[in-house]
Parts: structure tokens; C-alpha cells; sequence
């Protein structure tokens, strides 16, 4: 059995869980004035840029520190380590995005009210992802072969995503959904963005407590591919914990942004199974091939920029042949 090897020192956990209580205020008690209200592609992509920029920066800053404190070579792996799991991450997130979705438009939840929701989600992922990631790291540095389930787990899933990348699940079959719906009373239409009402002393759930549930629930669908993967770049809890949570934080923002478009990336689906293969073959054969970070960074950058590519290319000719038309 071994112990949880890691940078993070209690300050450097103690500033982070700071640093992003104090951002999740800005963006929900200055932004949430405005009240409810459509979140406009240029909003989006400030708020997205921002993320980005700030993910950036703690990187550049943890270099620094660790340069100055544990040498180049420390710095450099580390960093590394961070930063192609905040792309994995970032990426897969982008799955969730297609989620929402679907969730939003079999509920046609008005644009307005959207934003709410996903304050909510983004606060869920953030709770539960921290719980996985102490118990993931635990498990990994207490039972070495738990990498060997990790890695099977994913590779499966991969394969999965890729056998059924164009299937879309039918919510009106949703087992939790039909549950919801025949014993919890739920009204007929939403009541602004409120979760639920009293109407003569008897509480009833909104269509938006539904969307919130099934939010959630995806949360914890994804948490438990993306949590495994990030193992597979390092099992530092510290960089897998701040990794995480700078892909979450982007999430609502990178939503309003590509929401739209979500049709437009139709192939992405595949460029992400093909990442989970990889990363779960990389976990499968860790003690006899251990593939460098860099090289599982240019993999991921690879396979992702084209399968986002071929999705631009493949959406553009039909409009062009529309045109032609």
C-alpha cells in the first residue's frame, strides 16, 4: 500500500478552493443582477475566454513555483500533466454540452432560464468530482491494479461511443424520468425559472426540478469517464483536482457558446471515443509501456482537432450544395 504522492502542499488547496469560491461568486451574484435572461454569444465568449485565460495563467504561475521550488524537470512534467488534463477534460465536457443539449430542447426550457440550471450543474460537478477525484487517488495509491479496472472501464465505454456515436437516447423513456413523472406531481407548464410552486398548501414540482434532476444525473454519467481518464495522465489528486475544475468552471459559458452549433460537430463524437481507447489502453499497459505525457498531449490535440475539422468540413458542403441549388 502506498501513500498519496502529490505538489499540492494544505495552502496551495486552501488558495485554490479560494481562488474558485471567489470566481463562482463573481459569475453568479455579478452576472445573476442581470436576473434572468439570454446569455448572448458574445457574453459567452468573454466568459469563455476568460476561463481559458485563467486556466492558462495558474499553469504559467505553477511553473514558476514549482521551477523555483522543486527544480525544471518537475516543473516542466507537472505542467505538462495539467495541461493536457485540462484538455481532456475540456473535451470531454464537450459531450456534456450535447447532453444539455437535448436535455433543454426535449423540455424546451426557454434560453432565459437556462442559466440557472446550469449554475446548479456546474456547482454539482464541481462537489461531486472533488469526492471522486480524493477517492479515485486513494484507491490508486492504496491498490495499484484499480488503474487496470480504470483503463478496461474506459476502453469499453470507448468502443461504446464509437459502436453508437449517432444513436440518441429517447428521453421519454428515461427510467428516472418516468418515475419522476408518476409519483412526483408536476405542473403543465414553468412558472419563470422557480423549481417548484404551493398552490393551496400542496407543493408541485416545475418542469424546471425535472431539468435539474436529469442535469445532474448526467453529471455523474460523465464524472465517471472523465474522473478515470485524467488518472491516466497523472495520479497527482492536485493536478487532476485543478484540471478538473477549470474544464468545469468554462462549462456554462462554452455551452451558450456552442450550443447552436451543437449540430455542426456531429463527428466530435467519435474524435472522444477514440481519446477514451487510447487513454484506456495507455492505463491497460502502464507497467510495461509507459506512454510519455507529451506524446498522449499531441495524440489528444491530434485526434480532436480532426475530428472537429471533418465535422466543419462535412456541415459546410451540404449548405454549399444548397446554395448551388
Amino acid at each position: 500500500m502506498g501513500e498519496l504522492q502529490t505538489i499540492g502542499s494544505w495552502w496551495m488547496w486552501v488558495g485554490f478552493g479560494v481562488f474558485v469560491v471567489a470566481m463562482l461568486a463573481i459569475d453568479m451574484v455579478a452576472l445573476g443582477r442581470k436576473g434572468a435572461h439570454k446569455v448572448g454569444a458574445k457574453e459567452a465568449l468573454v466568459w469563455s475566454l476568460v476561463w481559458f485565460t485563467l486556466a492558462l495563467l495558474f499553469g504559467g504561475v505553477l511553473w514558476g513555483w514549482l521551477d523555483h521550488t522543486a527544480g525544471r524537470d518537475v516543473a516542466d512534467t507537472k505542467v505538462m500533466e495539467y495541461l493536457t488534463g485540462y484538455l481532456l477534460e475540456k473535451t470531454l465536457a464537450m459531450d456534456n454540452i450535447f447532453v444539455f443539449v437535448m436535455i433543454f430542447s426535449y423540455f424546451a426550457v426557454p434560453l432565459e432560464f437556462q442559466k440557472r440550471i446550469l449554475v446548479y450543474g456546474v456547482l454539482g460537478a464541481i462537489v461531486l468530482r472533488a469526492l471522486m477525484i480524493l477517492l479515485g487517488a486513494w484507491l490508486i495509491a492504496q491498490f495499484h491494479w484499480v488503474l487496470y479496472l480504470f483503463g478496461a472501464f474506459l476502453l469499453i465505454t470507448g468502443i461504446k461511443m464509437f459502436i453508437f456515436a449517432d444513436h440518441e437516447p429517447d428521453l421519454a423513456k428515461n427510467p428516472l424520468l418516468k418515475w419522476l413523472r408518476s409519483h412526483v406531481r408536476i405542473t403543465d407548464g414553468y412558472h419563470g425559472d422557480k423549481f417548484w410552486i404551493y398552490e393551496k398548501g400542496v407543493r408541485w414540482f416545475t418542469p424546471m426540478f425535472l431539468v435539474l434532476v436529469l442535469i445532474e444525473i448526467s453529471d455523474v454519467v460523465f464524472a465517471m469517464d472523465s474522473i478515470p481518464a485524467i488518472f491516466a495522465v497523472t495520479s497527482d489528486p492536485f493536478i487532476v483536482f485543478t484540471s478538473n475544475i477549470f474544464a468545469i468552471l468554462g462549462l456554462r459559458a462554452l455551452y451558450f457558446l456552442l450550443a447552436d452549433m451543437a449540430d455542426r460537430f456531429h463527428l466530435l463524437k467519435y474524435g472522444l471515443a477514440v481519446v477514451l481507447i487510447f487513454v484506456g489502453t495507455k492505463m491497460l499497459i502502464v507497467d510495461w509501456f509507459k506512454i510519455p505525457v507529451a506524446v498522449s498531449l499531441g495524440v489528444v490535440i491530434a485526434v480532436l482537432g480532426t475530428s472537429i475539422m471533418l465535422s466543419l468540413l462535412a456541415s459546410r458542403k451540404p449548405k454549399e450544395m444548397d446554395s448551388i441549388q
